[in-house]
This record gives structure tokens, C-alpha cells and sequence, in this order.
């Protein structure tokens, strides 16, 4: 994503407005859908699916969503959490191989 995706998703996305309970990690949203839980505009929606901010997969010419990635993309803490656990594991890992 780039620095002017991320500023548009920030002005028009706005997490706190959205309750999780509503969003079911095991279930498939479709862009409208998705559009109504997260309160966007149909253009930020495809912005976001263009750019990657939102991953989805295409079935039959139509874009479908995990809930778990919308509630990834509304508590992206956790993300960059496992992000910084996966780059020390992956840090020491080159630290004991360096030496064989």
C-alpha cells in the first residue's frame, strides 16, 4: 500500500465507528456487505481492494471477504505485533545459522 492509500483510508475509515461483534471471523462478506460494516464509500472500498489494504478473493467476477481480515484491517496492532514477533524469531534464526 502506499503512503497515499494509507492517507486516504485514514480520512475516510475510521475503526472506531465499527463494533466488532458484528463482524463474524469465520464468515464470507461480499463488497457491499463489507461496505456497510465498515461504513465506506463504494470507491474507497475499491481502492482498497485495488491497492491490497483489503485482501479478497474473486468468485464468479465478484470480490468476497474473511471476516478475519476485516477485523485484521480494523485492529491492525496485531498485525504489526506478530509482524515483530515473526522478524525476531526470524533474526535469531539467522544468528544460529550463521556460524554452520
Amino acid at each position: 500500500m502506499t503512503l497515499f492509500d494509507t492517507i486516504i483510508l485514514l480520512n475516510h475509515f475510521n475503526p472506531k465507528n465499527i463494533q466488532m461483534s458484528k463482524i463474524n471471523p469465520h464468515e464470507v462478506y461480499t463488497t457491499d456487505e463489507t461496505r456497510t460494516l465498515l461504513k465506506i464509500s463504494p470507491s474507497t472500498i475499491k481502492r482498497m481492494l485495488k491497492s491490497g489494504a483489503i485482501r479478497a478473493n474473486k468468485v464468479g467476477g465478484q470480490y468476497r471477504i474473511l471476516g478475519k481480515e476485516l477485523l485484521r484491517l480494523i485492529s491492525p496492532h496485531v498485525e504489526r505485533k506478530a509482524v515483530r514477533v515473526y522478524q525476531k524469531i526470524k533474526k535469531r534464526i539467522k544468528n544460529k545459522v550463521k556460524p554452520w
